[in-house]
């Protein structure tokens, strides 16, 4: 089968992209690091009023979705551009209160994640990304049995360290508003998870398509010997490497996103993380010094690469899955 996308979805990712450039988001990503949201939320309220939040929501609750596809094609702009925030979290959170049996959480917290006006963050550990600005802080610990999903309290403790600085990871409080419990709720959370790998995925590609692009171009302009360093045998095979890594990936994660199966979303998230980070490392390698210094632009998609790579699984989980998945299908 050949997967393509449609004139209506290359449009929408094609105005994603230019709100996007518009809205100059390595300066949002760097105040967003610095825990100044101000520029950030307007950011989230645009991208909002695009449709993109409603796309993971059913329209049984004021979304337009769920359309994992189109989801998709939004998140790989968010990944392109280094979008800061709790973006697969809200999707995950979405996912997870459209899935539990009781329609009263969802009835009451959908609404208003469809439409922008709150962002969610979900965690199953000790520590929750950006709790200091999500308005929903929802918990299912892994060690309650049976499992409980809660709302829980602002964070009061300090920043953990991150790998990235925009993705702010703050303690999760004990305790919290019960909003659901017993076997629904695991089941839900896997949900989530799926939705949560997909989405991290479609950040992945983006971001690395974005230092693929940034590379090729400063590859094209810093000369060596006279000549453009771009035009150097070992740069054009390092880079055309990464080329097919990530046009590997693609195909990958649009399929994961028709079928939902969750052994295709773990093949999916392995193939774009680790496609992003081989990117990454390639970027770094051929921007030579400037490419380690924090001001210089790219070092906000360096990070961001690193972090998605173990986030909501590492390789070695997804890859356990797929194994596990073929095991039982023979």
């Amino acid at each position: 089968m050949r997967f393509l996308l449609d004139a209506e979805q290359r449009a929408f990712a094609r105005s994603l992209d230019g709100l996007l450039t518009a809205a100059d988001t390595p300066s949002v990503v760097r105040g967003w690091s610095r825990g100044e949201h101000g520029r950030g939320r307007a950011l989230w309220a645009r991208l909002a009023g695009a449709g993109v939040f409603a796309l993971a929501v059913p329209e049984a609750y004021e979304g337009l979705g769920p359309r994992p596809v189109d989801l998709t094609v939004a998140l790989v702009e968010l990944g392109r551009h280094a979008v800061p925030g709790p973006v697969v979290e809200t999707v995950a959170a979405a996912a997870l209160l459209a899935a539990l049996d009781d329609t009263g959480p969802a009835k009451r917290l959908l609404p208003a994640l469809a439409s922008g006006a709150s962002t969610a963050t979900l965690t199953t550990g000790p520590y929750a990304l950006d709790a200091d600005t999500a308005d929903l802080r929802l918990t299912v610990p892994r060690t309650d049995r049976p499992a409980q999903l809660r709302l829980a309290p602002a964070p009061h403790g300090p920043l953990a360290p991150s790998l990235d600085p925009a993705r702010r990871l703050f303690p999760t409080p004990p305790g919290g508003e019960l909003l659901a419990t017993g076997p629904q709720v695991a089941g839900a959370m896997a949900a989530a998870l799926a939705w949560a790998r997909l989405a991290t995925a479609a950040q992945a590609l983006g971001i690395g398509l974005a230092l693929l692009g940034r590379t090729v171009a400063y590859v094209g302009q810093r000369t060596q010997f006279g000549v453009p360093v771009g035009s150097f045998q070992a740069v054009k095979h390092r880079l055309a490497d990464a080329k097919i890594a990530l046009e590997f990936a693609r195909p990958l994660l649009f399929g994961a996103a028709v079928t939902m199966d969750p052994a295709d979303i773990a093949a999916a998230k392995v193939g774009a993380c680790e496609a992003a980070y081989a990117t990454a490392r390639t970027a770094l390698q051929l921007h030579g010094a400037i490419g380690y210094t924090a001001e210089y632009d790219l070092s906000l998609w360096l990070t961001r690469a690193r972090a998605l790579r173990s986030a909501w699984g590492t390789p070695q989980e997804c890859r356990s899955l797929v194994l596990d998945a073929g095991t039982a299908r023979r």
